[in-house]
């Protein structure tokens, strides 16, 4: 698995994990599905994703999109 499929893994995740908890326990959960999305529009448009440079701390190999 390279960087790039656990970064779209892990917010995908998140996104489920935000609406179900919106859903189940409050809506106020939506914001951190809001934020997964104006995070990945801000990597999107700058290139530079925390979650990729901490999976690179750990080792994880670069794909393409994250190098």
């Amino acid at each position: 698995m390279t960087i790039d499929n656990a970064v779209f893994c892990f917010a995908g995740f998140m996104v489920l994990a935000s609406l179900a908890l919106g859903w189940f326990i409050s809506p106020w959960w939506l914001l951190l599905t809001a934020f997964v999305g104006l995070n990945l529009f801000q990597a999107g448009i700058t290139g530079v994703c925390p979650a990729a440079m901490i999976l690179k701390k750990f080792g994880m190999k670069p794909g393409c999109a994250f190098s």
